[in-house]
């Protein structure tokens, strides 16, 4: 497991893009947080086209994806992004949220020229929307955190292949313009890129959830005889899962990122607020419990910022860092909710109040301890890998 330089010593040209995504989050974003066009299932497309175009006006649209379709490193992407998360609006309107971030990696990683042409251009300038369809109804016996499980099927018929399945948790799918299928065939998982809408895609439901700061919410969706042409498999029949772990490190990792900008942007209203109001003879600030709340906060803050600065130089040293990034996912998401549940506490009855966006940061954050496989798969993981390091020093 390898390090790398501190944040301290991040690149000039992350430092300039992160104060411009800062700048514009703060004074250009953060004033929606309060528009009506903001739902359940997230906020409407109006509204994200609107802060896409603010964001495209004041140049700071996808900010990790340079002119010439480079990306920053990871250990600068994780500067920008942080920056991104202070508002939950944030990654939504410069363009580096879920799944599109993951998505747009992925394509850039694998997809052919004409792919990238196709569908990673119109993602990369903030034209539409993606979804990644891979999670599948549990009571079904379908693909979750065990991916293997998979059971939407495609076949080769031609010059096409046909898929059919189900599918649930498909964050974005409504309102999204470009998907990644995967499915199972006789060689193993694959990928397709398919355009959407599609009749074939029928999106049965959005889910209720406890979140509501993704586009289009989490759907479950029917996919019925879907053809798509053989050119738009992502590589090639039964390279899925490898592609699949492409993507998963620096997902996880983006996830990590934005989160923790949020839980920096809560923590500076639960400070504010505890500076300000009085109880019991003395500001909230100077009663010990409140003080040591928010002091543990900035240990864990920094723990945060720390484990995925560490993450990301392991991915940027050319590892797939799936060990690594599934220690970043367990030790920031569960910091992050500690994090997020002391700012409502307190704050009192304004944290659970909808008047500040910290009862949001606390139902996301929440929702994240899942994303991208709960805590106790990845501990899970890590002991099986405990487990095999342990056999092979035994026969060495």
């Amino acid at each position: 497991m390898s390090s790398h330089a501190p944040a301290e010593q991040v690149s000039e040209r992350a430092r300039v893009i992160a104060a411009k995504v800062e700048a514009f989050v703060r004074d250009i974003v953060v004033p929606y947080e309060r528009d009506p066009r903001l739902g359940p299932h997230g906020p409407s497309e109006d509204l994200v086209r609107e802060l896409k175009d603010k964001a495209r006006k004041a140049g700071v649209l996808t900010p990790h994806i340079l002119g010439d379709g480079d990306h920053l490193t990871q250990v600068e992407t994780a500067y920008v992004l942080i920056r991104s998360g202070l508002s939950p609006l944030g990654p939504v309107a410069v363009n580096t949220a879920a799944p599109d971030e993951g998505n747009m990696y992925l394509l850039g990683k694998v997809g052919s020229p004409e792919q990238k042409e196709r569908f990673l251009k119109q993602l990369v300038e903030g034209r539409s929307r993606s979804a990644f369809f891979m999670t599948e109804p549990a009571l079904e016996g379908g693909a979750g955190s065990d991916p293997s499980m998979m059971k939407t099927t495609c076949r080769p018929d031609g010059n096409h292949w046909v898929i059919n399945g189900r599918k649930a948790f498909i964050t974005g799918a409504e309102g999204a313009r470009v998907g990644i299928v995967m499915a199972k065939s006789d060689d193993g998982a694959c990928m397709f890129l398919v355009d959407l809408p599609d009749p074939a895609i029928r999106i049965e439901r959005v889910l209720g959830t406890m979140d509501s700061s993704m586009p289009g919410g989490h759907a479950v969706v029917v996919i019925d005889n879907l053809r798509v042409p053989a050119d738009q498999m992502l590589g090639a029949s039964g390279e899925g899962f490898k592609y699949a772990q492409v993507r998963l490190s620096p997902a996880r990792l983006s996830h990590c990122m934005r989160w923790l900008g949020a839980c920096k942007r809560a923590n500076e209203i639960a400070t504010d607020y505890a500076c300000r109001r009085e109880a019991f003879g003395k500001l909230l600030v100077d009663h010990e419990g409140v003080g040591f709340m928010l002091a543990e906060n900035l240990i864990d803050l920094k723990q945060a910022e720390l484990m995925i600065d560490w993450c990301a130089g392991v991915l940027d040293s050319g590892s797939l860092g799936t060990a690594e990034s599934s220690m970043a996912k367990v030790a920031v998401s569960e910091a992050l909710m500690r994090i997020a549940d002391r700012c409502v506490q307190v704050m009192g009855g304004m944290g659970v109040s909808t008047d500040t966006i910290v009862e949001q940061v606390f139902r996301e954050v929440r929702a994240f301890r899942i994303y991208d496989g709960p805590t106790e798969v990845h501990k899970w993981s890590l002991a099986k890998k405990i487990k095999r390091d342990w056999k092979h020093a035994r026969q060495a």
